[in-house]
C-alpha cells in the first residue's frame, strides 16, 4: 500500500477543531478498564482480527487496561465474561455483519457498557444499503440508481442495463460485489451466493474513489484510492500492494470541501458517532455516495488513521479519542 502526501492541489487545512479536541481529551484522560471485541464470525474475520490487535496495542500504550476478546456464536459466553470482567468501555473492532449492523450493539446497550462507534439504529441503517441510500438521497446526496432483486432474477438475466455492480445488501468490504460489464462477465452469483436472497442490482459509476473519514463532527480528510484491480474490492482493500492512497486527493479546493461536507451530512443523516468513512465516485461533474462504513478498519495503515496522522492525531490518540467518546444508545 503505497502514500503519496504530495498533491499539486493547494493544501487543504489541517483539522483544527479535531486537533484541539483530542488535545483536551488527553489531558483529562481517566484510568479505565476496556475491552476490545475483535475477530468474530463474519466474512470479515481476518480484518477485524488486525483492526482489534492495533487497538489493543494503542490503547495499553496510553495506559488503559486491555483485555481483547475474540468474540464467537457463543452468544452466552462473551456476556458472562463481560458481566465477569465488568470493562468500562467496550472497543468494538468488529467488522460485517453480527458486529457491524447493530446485533452486538444492541447487547451491549442491555448490558449498559459503553462502546466505540455508532450505536444500534446508526448501525443498523448504514449497513442496510437501500435504506441507507435513502437517507442520504433525502438529504441531497447524489445517490446511484437500484434495483433490489433476487439470486433467481440475477441468473434470469440483467435486471437493469449493464454495466451495473451486484452487491448484497448488508455485507462490508466490498465483500460479494462483482461488476457486470456486458452480456460475457461471468456471474458469481450463478453458481454461488452466501449473502442472503435480496441483491441490491446498482448503476455502475465510472470515475474517482473518493474516501472520507469523519471523527465526531468533523471531516478528517479526502483520500484518492487508486488500484489495478477493477474496482476496490477485498483483496484491492487489504491485500499487500492492492491500492495506492493520494493523500490528500488532488482535486480542486471546493470539491475537496464539498466530499467532506458530504460526508458529514451522511454522518449525522444516519445517526452515527465516534468515527465512521464515506466512500465516493467522483465523475468530474456530480459526487455521487457509495456507502458510510460505521466500522471502518482501524489498523495504523488504513483509511481513517491515515486521514487522522494528516491531521496531526496519531493512532492511540484516535483510538483513545474514541474510548473516551464512548456511549451506549439512551
Amino acid at each position: 500500500m503505497n502514500l503519496d502526501f504530495t498533491s499539486t492541489t493547494a493544501a487543504q487545512p489541517v483539522n483544527a477543531a479535531a486537533v484541539e479536541e483530542v488535545t483536551r481529551l488527553r489531558a483529562n484522560r481517566r484510568h479505565r478498564k476496556v475491552t476490545v471485541l475483535m475477530g468474530g464470525f463474519s466474512a470479515e474475520r481476518e480484518v477485524s482480527l488486525s483492526s482489534g490487535a492495533a487497538a489493543v496495542r494503542a490503547l495499553e500504550s496510553v495506559g488503559y487496561a486491555v483485555q481483547a476478546v475474540d468474540v464467537s456464536r457463543n452468544v452466552g459466553a462473551l456476556l458472562h465474561h463481560l458481566e465477569q470482567t465488568s470493562p468500562d468501555v467496550v472497543f468494538n473492532a468488529l467488522h460485517g455483519r453480527y458486529g457491524e449492523d447493530g446485533c452486538i450493539q444492541g447487547m451491549l446497550n442491555v448490558l449498559g457498557v459503553p462502546y466505540t462507534h455508532s450505536g444500534l439504529m446508526a448501525s443498523a441503517l448504514a449497513m442496510d444499503k437501500p435504506m441507507a441510500k435513502k437517507l442520504c438521497a433525502s438529504a441531497g446526496i447524489a445517490v446511484a440508481r437500484e434495483k433490489i432483486v433476487t439470486r433467481e432474477d440475477l441468473i434470469a438475466g440483467d435486471p437493469i442495463p449493464v454495466p451495473y455492480v451486484v452487491k448484497p445488501h448488508n455485507e462490508g468490504s466490498s465483500v460479494g460485489v462483482a461488476i457486470i460489464t456486458d452480456t460475457k462477465t461471468p456471474r458469481p452469483f450463478a453458481t454461488h451466493w452466501p449473502y442472503g436472497e435480496r441483491v441490491m442490482a446498482e448503476e455502475f459509476i465510472p470515475g474517482r474513489e473518493l474516501t472520507t473519514a469523519v471523527m465526531g463532527h468533523h471531516a478528517l480528510g479526502v483520500t484518492e484510492i487508486t488500484t489495478s484491480h477493477s474496482f476496490y474490492d477485498y483483496d484491492a482493500k487489504y491485500a499487500a500492494g492492492g491500492s495506492a492512497h493520494t493523500l490528500p486527493a488532488n482535486l480542486p479546493a471546493d470539491i475537496y470541501a464539498e466530499v467532506q461536507r458530504l460526508a458529514v451530512v451522511a454522518h449525522h443523516i444516519l445517526g452515527c458517532r465516534g468515527v465512521s468513512r464515506a466512500d465516493f465516485r467522483y465523475d468530474g461533474k456530480r459526487l455521487v455516495i457509495l456507502e458510510v462504513n460505521t466500522q471502518p478498519g482501524m489498523t495504523p495503515t488504513s483509511l481513517v488513521p491515515e486521514q487522522a496522522a494528516l491531521s496531526g492525531i496519531s493512532f492511540p490518540d484516535l483510538c483513545a479519542w474514541m474510548v473516551e467518546n464512548a456511549q451506549c444508545d439512551t
